[in-house]
């Protein structure tokens, strides 16, 4: 059986680690009523996990484009090689558009996005409360997107791994031989 390499399987974790682990720090943090510091610090947390996302889905792509994936198994139907490969570079193209999203949002809102609490990232846009809503709105359906579409990817490995028994998903897994 063919396997990702060591920095593709490490990758993938790290960022599905940090995309699940923002996404919920997203849905927590709005849930909270009013201006608090609690509230305060998970966007802070929440901005530097979406500029961290970014920055390691920048690396995933230039590791991606310089290294092949293992080929999918033979016996794989061409529907489920080519729903994969859609799948896959729609995970791509959101891994840089909802950073980018909150980004801008940041932005609009008139709040700089300083990274760590040290490192002020450029303000490619001024503040405009016009702008606000609607980046608002597309950062979060794109993030609906994202987690629906991270949760049929993980129904798809389970797939594989479960009934189809073709090795699939072990060859993303950190351990497995």
């Amino acid at each position: 059986m063919q396997r990702y390499s060591s920095v593709a399987i490490a990758l993938h974790w790290l960022i599905a680690i940090l995309i699940i682990g923002t996404f919920t720090l997203g849905w927590v943090m709005t849930d909270i009523p009013g201006l608090t510091p609690t509230k305060l610090r998970y966007f802070s947390w929440h901005k530097w996990a979406g500029v961290t996302v970014l920055a390691l889905a920048a690396l995933r792509l230039l590791w991606r484009l310089r290294s092949r994936p293992p080929a999918y198994p033979a016996h794989m139907p061409t529907w489920q090689r080519h729903a994969a490969h859609s799948l896959h570079g729609l995970l791509y193209v959101l891994m840089f558009a909802v950073p980018l999203s909150g980004y801008f949002y940041s932005l609009a809102a008139g709040v700089p996005v300083v990274y760590f609490g040290l490192f002020p990232l450029p303000t490619l846009i001024e503040a405009d409360q016009a702008l606000k809503p609607t980046l608002g709105a597309l950062h979060y359906w794109l993030n609906m997107l994202l987690a629906a579409l991270v949760a049929i990817h993980v129904l798809a490995a389970f797939k594989h791994l479960l009934l189809d028994r073709d090795g699939v998903m072990q060859r993303m897994l950190p351990f497995s031989k």
